[in-house]
């Protein structure tokens, strides 16, 4: 009887993981050809399975669940609106607060942009979606870029789940993720399963999870198809990490014992079973590193076998794009796929597109999604752009935005987040058969802004980028940056952090802070520094390695390193990062372009 059931279970494990791509596309090809009406029943089931709940009571639905009802009655919102009701889940009231079903779980933002992690909801069906994200991205990538059965080098960490007052689990969007058994079992399908066992993933000193992701990735070097991380930033960490302790990584395999650096109990086990003396592979990886001219194709000559390098490269990522693509030498770079902490948006079903032109495409049946139409001001009178900018038009359905046109996203989820206020801009950039392709302008929150003047993370990024190409004949490059609106001044003025890789003479930098003023282009800075309403830009360099001490911040406040993004703005609320950035200061300029 034992042996039959053994059987069964077996037959039924093997059955779930069956997967078949073209299924997938085909079921996403039907959901794209009827986005309005898998739109209107996507809400429907949100509002019929939360009716009852006490915040949508409170808007007098009366068992409504058409969009045009929905919309009239509850409000748009942002986290701080929620933030009180989603407390009280987290403190263990058991009533229908935001959903009818009790929440056990609550994710965890990065933080990098408020400075502290948000309390976001967590459910099965945000799970359900995250699958249906990961296989429909790998079938459309698959069809682009076909791999076997082999193993996938991914540089992923879970920061530690602990519970809320209420005794609701709580950890980072991605440890809920990789914390659930519905994870493995969909990469094992996929024939990507991981090359490092769950104790580094899980392990509780990143430090130690990242040296060890590397040798395993050494150990399975001919078994690796796929590089990938949540974040650009972690693979370009990862590999800059490996040029420090290559060598050590070398001894290891040769003689088959773990550096004492990795002290951790649960991951020196795990992983000194993987380890052999192989002196032979050794030997490899050492000729294959010597070889290199600075670092130029080193994951591709690390492992051999690999078809794609795979991560989130748009937005805050694309900085690190230079980087990467150095590390990867021939091997394409394809774009992850878009959504938050709060639930997932659109997927990446062109995937041969380089990440600055990625486009997602919105998933119907993940959410019910609005676009609030962001008007273009840039040609407005100076004394009229905050007020028209201040206007805000009327949410458009899924269908309704139109190719080319601005728009911040609302997302509904199954999760209690109603008419919620991402804070995302999107350009439309096209349709897969009816629902809209979105293209990730920026945060809209990030604004660099001291009166009429208005950048945002996209205009900070350019304005680095033009600046740094005056480091490239010193052979230097920009690590990292952020920047902050220096008020204690009179008149105020912006401040932009650089660390970069090497000494640079005083007379670039200067150089370099007089480009990073002239490009920032935005009609009001550019009249406000003529007339000093706004005062000269300053560029201030850190220490080597003040960017870590960022990243360990917030990974100390529970963030996962898979999860991080270097904050491109940092504001008054964010103390402790300023103090860091602050006290590694070692020269500042002040721009004279104007």
């Amino acid at each position: 009887m034992w042996s039959l059931e053994y059987r069964l279970k077996d037959a039924l494990e093997k059955m779930e993981e069956i997967f078949d791509p073209n299924a997938v596309i085909e079921e996403f090809e039907d959901l794209s050809i009827n986005a309005g009406k898998v739109q209107r029943e996507a809400l429907k089931r949100i509002l019929e399975e939360n009716g009852e709940a006490e915040y949508l009571r409170r808007w007098g639905l009366d068992g409504r669940t058409d969009p045009e009802s929905f919309i009239a009655c509850v409000p748009l919102v942002t986290h701080k609106d929620l933030e009180p009701y989603i407390q009280r889940i987290a403190d263990g009231e058991t009533a229908s607060i935001l959903t009818a079903k009790s929440i056990t779980t609550i994710s965890l933002s990065s933080g990098t942009t408020q400075g502290k992690p948000k309390f976001v909801p967590f459910n099965d069906e945000l799970m359900e979606s995250t699958m249906q994200i990961y296989k429909t991205s790998f079938a459309f990538r698959n069809r682009e870029y076909p791999i076997g059965n082999g193993k996938a080098l991914q540089f992923i960490y879970s920061s530690k789940q602990f519970k809320t007052k209420g005794g609701l689990a709580a950890g980072t969007a991605t440890t809920n993720v990789y914390r659930n058994p519905q994870f493995k079992n969909t990469m094992r399908a996929m024939q990507t399963p991981c090359c490092s066992p769950d104790e580094v993933i899980f392990g509780p000193d990143f430090h130690q999870s990242l040296y060890c992701h590397l040798l395993c990735g050494l150990i399975f070097r001919d078994e690796v198809q796929v590089v990938s991380s949540t974040f650009a930033h972690s693979i370009v960490h990862a590999f800059r990490t490996f040029e420090q302790v290559w060598e050590e990584l070398v001894t290891d395999i040769r003689e088959g014992s773990l550096s004492n650096r990795i002290t951790v109990p649960s991951i020196r086990l795990a992983v000194s079973k993987l380890l052999n003396p192989d002196p032979l592979l050794a030997n490899t990886i050492f000729d294959k590193v010597s070889g290199l001219n600075e670092w130029n194709g080193l994951i591709q000559e690390l492992f051999p076998n690999t078809k794609y390098i795979y991560g989130i490269m748009t937005g805050s990522m694309e900085p690190y794009l230079k980087k990467l693509r150095h590390y990867a030498g021939q091997l394409p770079l394809l774009s992850a796929d878009y959504g938050s902490s709060e639930g997932w948006v659109g997927v990446n079903v062109n995937p041969e597109l380089p990440p600055e032109l990625a486009t997602f495409a919105v998933l119907p049946n993940a959410g019910y999604f609005e676009f609030i139409p962001v008007k273009d001001d840039t040609n407005c009178p100076e004394q009229e752009r905050s007020c028209i900018s201040s206007v805000e038009l009327q949410p458009l359905g899924l269908t309704e935005v139109k190719v080319g046109e601005d728009y911040e996203i609302i997302v509904t989820n199954f999760a209690g987040l109603y008419r919620y206020r991402l804070g995302d801009l999107v350009k439309v950039k096209g349709f897969h058969n009816s629902t809209p392709e979105l293209q990730f302008v920026c945060r809209r929150n990030l604004l660099l802004t001291i009166n009429i003047d208005k950048n945002n993370e996209k205009d900070l990024q350019l304005a680095v980028e033009a600046a740094a190409k005056l480091l490239t004949e010193e052979k230097l490059e920009v690590l990292d940056f952020t920047s902050q609106v220096d008020s204690s001044t009179d008149p105020g003025h912006y401040v932009i952090f650089w660390e970069i890789s090497g000494e640079a003479k005083d007379e670039i930098l200067k150089e370099c802070c007089n480009c990073l003023d002239r490009s920032f282009l935005d009609a009001g800075y550019v009249s406000s520094r003529k007339v000093n309403t706004i005062g000269a830009l300053e560029l201030r360099i850190v220490k080597g390695g003040t960017f870590h001490k960022v990243l360990d911040h917030f990974v100390g406040l529970g963030a996962a390193v898979s999860q991080f993004k270097t904050p491109r703005c940092v504001g008054k609320n964010n103390g402790t990062l300023l103090q860091i950035l602050s006290i590694n200061v070692v020269k500042n300029y002040f721009s004279t372009a104007y």
